[in-house]
This record gives structure tokens, sequence and C-alpha cells, in this order.
């Protein structure tokens, strides 16, 4: 697990696929510097259910590829302690109701994750988290 007091963020699909893939080059500094400190125990990340959601689409269609199947991945991932599930709830959904300027549903979704859970986003759309009144983490 995490250690105490440690920071704490949601993370959305984009920024989940690289930092689990082969593609961590790709995150801005910050970004990466967290998913790192995941990956040491030293902070907790949350994976909102919308995003788990779009990852699986993904490998289901070839887009993404994992070193396990999905289901056993994400039954380590969280196991782990590296990464937290941050359920869709019914708050998130009322919340996400008031953020139709972000056009698509499922960062609409991801971003009421972060503002239900008062956490900051990693995300490389700044106008996501700054719509959804939450800090941005990436560059």
């Amino acid at each position: 697990m995490s250690e105490p007091n440690a920071p704490l963020a949601v993370t959305d699909t984009h920024a989940l696929i690289w930092a689990i893939g082969d593609q961590r080059k790709r995150l801005g500094k910050r970004a990466k510097q967290l998913f790192d400190r995941a990956d040491d125990h030293a902070c907790a990340i949350y994976i909102p259910t919308f995003a788990l959601v779009e990852l699986g689409e993904a490998c289901r269609k070839g887009h993404v590829t994992l070193n396990l199947p999905f289901q056993e991945w994400a039954r380590l991932a969280f196991a782990s302690g590296k990464y937290h599930e941050a359920p869709l709830t019914a708050e998130v959904v009322r919340i996400a109701q008031g953020l139709y300027e972000i056009p698509e549903r499922g960062d609409r979704l991801i971003a009421a994750t972060a503002v239900a859970m008062d956490l900051p986003l990693i995300t490389r759309d700044p106008e996501i988290a700054q719509t959804a009144g939450v800090e941005c983490i990436w560059s």
C-alpha cells in the first residue's frame, strides 16, 4: 500500500495506457513522476471505473496490449497497491451532469470522479481539469 499522507491523484485513460505500457515517455514530466512514485508505493493513483472500461475496450479491440489478459492485469494492479479503484457512484454521475462543457461522456465521468474525490487529475488536457475545477497534473 502507499505511504500515509502520500500524494493522491485520479488518472484519465490516456495517461493510464501510456503509464502501464511501453509509452511512459509520452507522459508529461509531473505525470511520469507520479506514476514512477506509484511503482515505488510512494503515492496512490486512483483509476476511475470508466477509465478501466475504456482500457478494457482498447485491449479487446487490439489497440492496447498488456503483458497479461486484461482481467488478470486489473486484478493484479489493484492487489499490488499501486492503483486503487475509484468507483462510478451516483455522486459522480450527478457531478458529471454539470460538466457538459466537456464534450465526451468518458472525460466528464473521469473529471467528475476527481471532483467527487477532491483530487487532482492526471491528464494531458488541461481544459478538462480546468472545466471541472480540479488541478491538472501533467508537465
